[in-house]
């Protein structure tokens, strides 16, 4: 099934939706960058084409929910629509920020996001913590008089919104690349053996783990596969020893001999 990878807002997760619409045409006329309208469970959108690709029946079937087709390309009049909302937008922002005051609410407000068809208003959040925001949302709803919703985010997804440079010069990898980049944890800084260069190196903007270390996981998983276990007793041009660590890119292993006062750099065998 060919499909497109659609985004409402920089802090979401990407959707896919069907190229398959109503129009049998509509696969050719769609772009990357272009915006489309489609129906979803919270009511009608307008988004972002970041991307198409084509899922087999096998990802087809582990996705937790139907892939639906996309109703059309956005029009002039539907960006006009959104136009529209972000002047709404403005004061709904500025409304919930005294409303957050009024309740002494330890959140930051971030984004406020309409929905294409106006049914639903999403407040988007940054909290330490679980927050009872319960007064709040009785006093947005009387306000708006709307569906309401409150999303409490991360805070890379803060940084998204916003936008920065990053130490290597280009924008932030959470705002330049939209895929999912999954857990950034410390083990990848273990496998890629850059622990050692501190947690200010090793952090980004955001305060947390940089997402590019994320990047050359599959590559490190691969060549770490052909190495030998640290502890393992292996034979070396140089005889035979105990490994005691691993150089991932350049395949060699640190290997103290059975004289146990010699340590060598051996290549693995291939």
């Amino acid at each position: 099934m060919n499909v497109a990878e659609i985004q409402f807002t920089p802090w979401d997760k990407v959707y896919y939706f069907s190229l398959k619409g109503k129009d049998s045409n509509l696969e050719n006329q769609i772009n990357v960058g272009d915006y489309v309208v489609v129906e979803t469970k919270l009511g009608t959108e307008l988004g972002k084409v970041l991307g198409t690709k084509e899922l087999s029946a096998e990802m087809t079937a582990k996705l937790e929910e139907p892939i639906k087709p996309i109703l059309r390309k956005a029009s002039k009049e539907d960006l006009e629509v959104v136009l529209k909302f972000k002047k709404e937008k403005t004061k709904a922002f500025s409304d919930c920020r005294a409303l957050i005051k009024k309740h002494s609410l330890p959140i930051k407000l971030v984004d406020v996001h309409f929905t294409f068809d106006g049914a639903r208003i999403t407040f988007a959040f940054i909290a330490d913590g679980r927050v009872d925001f319960r007064e709040l949302l009785k006093d947005l709803i009387k306000i708006h008089k709307k569906n309401i919703r409150l999303q409490q985010l991360g805070i890379r997804d803060e940084i998204k919104i916003s936008g920065d440079i990053g130490c290597c010069g280009r924008d932030l990898c959470c705002r330049g690349f939209y895929k999912d980049l999954g857990n950034v944890t410390s083990d990848l800084a273990d496998l890629q053996q850059v622990s050692h260069r501190g947690s200010e190196r090793l952090s980004g903007v955001c305060g947390r783990l940089k997402c590019c270390l994320t990047y050359e996981k599959d590559l490190y998983d691969e060549l770490a596969e052909n190495l030998p276990m640290i502890g393992e007793k292996i034979k070396t041009k140089y005889g035979k020893g105990q490994v005691l660590g691993w150089h991932v890119l350049k395949q060699t292993v640190d290997v103290l001999l059975d004289d146990k006062q010699t340590i060598v750099e051996a290549p693995i065998e291939k």
